[in-house]
């Protein structure tokens, strides 16, 4: 790992630099997908899941027999801890219904907002170097608590065409009838524009790779829109000598292990522990069934060192991790002062793992810096915010004159006119 020393503020850019394509070097391979799926629908599925994903398919839609198969296969423990975790994070997102807001904002002028769920989501599910069915609990769970209408998910399938046993274990634990073995660019492309086979959707939803996020930022050209541009996964703890080193370590590598484009950073006030907490990764590295994946996340990944606790907010904040971890002798600080991170766990007992799975809290949060102006996965990100008012005649004679006015103001004699007749029709009844 990469040590820097009280880093200049002119070369912050420079080392908090994500291990990751430009939208433009992926852009051209997305656009020839798209377009081949718009002109050859499942054809064009069928292409290029053979091309990407190993595998002819010939129907893509998973079969109930299929489902029943890995229910009855799946381990018992591990149903019963993805049940649990389904629980907790049912929970939470239950917990973020809001009312309705309602509102008199002049005498016979009453405005209102509801929430209406978005009626068809699409959910992509990684399963590439490792089937994240953890991710479905984060997706389903809020879009069934929204009420959306249809949900279809997408997840690609293996060497042998099927799914793992997990991800069709959750799903139908989630009420999702609608799975399809379909990843990567296509996926994102067929629940764009639809096919014979797989529904269009309005909002796609689900991390993945590189082509992924690009191919979710180009569907939005298309009339469809994202939860966010989630890519690679990150990772940024900010520990003291109030840390346990081993315990550090140990989150850094749970980041690392997801893929080589990973990126995971310390920065902290102790050179001891950088130290410490660099020798604990190659200790613990040996010891993980993945570690050549970690192993080349590592390289990109950083142990910075800076001498207060402030320059060290002020360089997280500048970062604006997915994942933050705060382990000092003064959390406080941080939790109060941060201003950019998808989610925040703290002191040590609090794992970034925990988020993943069962605490509770959403796992689909912003990466590559979109921390700063997008908020993680939620129940409002299924659902649309709705306004509705109702003008009795003496709210239109109270606020006529002021619509009069701006709309004359403005040059737009129509908006004028169609509050001047009513005024009229008011006036002539009087």
């Amino acid at each position: 790992m990469n040590t820097i020393v009280n880093p200049e503020r002119s070369q912050w850019n420079e080392i908090l630099k994500r291990p990751t394509q430009t939208y433009k070097q992926i852009e051209q391979t997305v656009l020839e997908v798209f377009e081949a799926i718009q002109n050859d629908g499942d054809a064009a599925i069928e292409k290029y899941t053979q091309k990407f994903d190993g595998i002819s398919l010939n129907s893509f839609e998973v079969t109930h027999a299929e489902i029943t198969a890995a229910v009855a296969n799946l381990d018992a423990d591990l149903k019963e801890a993805i049940t649990l975790a389904k629980s907790n994070i049912e929970a939470f997102h239950k917990a973020q219904r809001t009312k309705k807001i309602e509102l008199e904002t002049a005498p016979g002028v009453k405005c209102w907002q509801e929430k209406r769920p978005i009626q068809k989501v699409g959910l992509y599910i990684p399963g590439g170097t490792a089937p994240l069915f953890s991710t479905i609990l984060m997706l389903a769970v809020p879009a069934k608590i929204a009420g959306c209408k249809e949900v279809v998910l997408c997840t690609p399938p293996d060497k042998k065409g099927n799914i793992n046993p997990a991800i069709l274990f959750t799903a139908q634990l989630c009420g999702i009838a609608k799975i399809f073995k379909v990843g990567g660019i296509q996926a994102i492309g067929a629940m764009t524009f639809g096919t014979p086979s797989i529904p269009k959707v309005y909002k796609i939803f689900g991390p993945g790779n590189q082509f992924v996020t690009v191919a979710k930022q180009m569907a939005t050209q298309f009339n469809v829109s994202i939860d966010m541009p989630a890519g690679p996964s990150e990772l940024l703890v900010v520990a003291d000598d109030t840390a346990e080193a081993a315990f550090v370590a140990s989150d850094l590598l749970s980041q690392a292990e997801h893929g080589v484009d990973s990126q995971v950073i310390l920065v902290s006030t102790s050179k001891d522990l950088i130290k410490a907490v660099a020798q604990e990764v190659q200790e613990q590295l040996q010891a993980l069934p993945r570690k050549a994946i970690a192993e080349k996340a590592i390289v990109n990944s950083k142990l910075i060192f800076v001498e207060t606790k402030e320059l060290a907010l002020e360089l997280i904040d500048e970062y604006g991790p997915e994942h933050f971890i705060v382990a000092t002798s003064d959390n406080a600080f941080f939790i109060e002062n941060i201003a950019n991170a998808g989610s925040v766990f703290i002191g040590n007992y609090t794992p970034e793992s925990a988020g993943d799975y069962a605490s509770g809290t959403n796992h689909t949060l912003p990466t590559n810096g979109y921390a700063k102006q997008y908020s993680g996965v939620n129940l409002d990100s299924f659902m649309k915010s709705m306004t509705f008012q109702e003008i009795t005649p003496e709210g239109i004679q109270n606020i006529g004159k002021a619509i009069e006015l701006m709309a004359a103001a403005e040059g737009l004699q129509a908006h004028k006119n169609a509050v001047t007749l009513r005024l009229s029709q008011l006036a002539n009844s009087n």
